[in-house]
């Protein structure tokens, strides 16, 4: 039994840097790749605070869903790596108006670093019927 899987891309968000795609959609389920502070213009690194960044990833990972019919409240599952544990709050408040209904399950873990030695990372996965 083969999955229908289907590549989702899009100029609105930064273009992979590495042998991944942006998004893959498997049936009514969407999996979206680590997304960090990457402008989808420059491919540049936003600079600024912790807090600019994770609004960055927010937006770009807003921009892959929206490619695919997505939206935050189609979003059941999130991953959030920080570089510092101490960076939960403001991240926690930026991902708060993000989902003000129906927020997703979640986990956040303190990794030792991420690409391009960003402060956040947020991958997702999202089901719609």
């Amino acid at each position: 039994m083969s999955t229908n899987k289907i590549i989702i891309n899009t100029a609105q968000a930064p273009a992979p840097i590495g042998p991944y795609n942006q998004a893959v959609k498997a049936g009514n389920t969407l999996y979206i790749s680590g997304q960090i502070a990457l402008s989808p213009e420059t491919g540049e690194l936003v600079e600024g605070t912790v807090a600019d960044e994770a609004r960055q990833v927010l937006e770009n990972l807003k921009a892959v869903l929206a490619a695919a019919g997505y939206a935050f409240i189609d979003v059941v599952k999130t991953t959030i790596f920080l570089r510092d544990m101490n960076d939960f709050g403001t991240v926690n408040t930026v991902y708060g108006t993000y989902f003000e209904e129906q927020a997703p399950a979640r986990e956040t873990v303190a990794v030792v670093g991420l690409p391009k030695n960003v402060n956040v990372e947020i991958s997702v996965i999202a089901w719609k019927a």
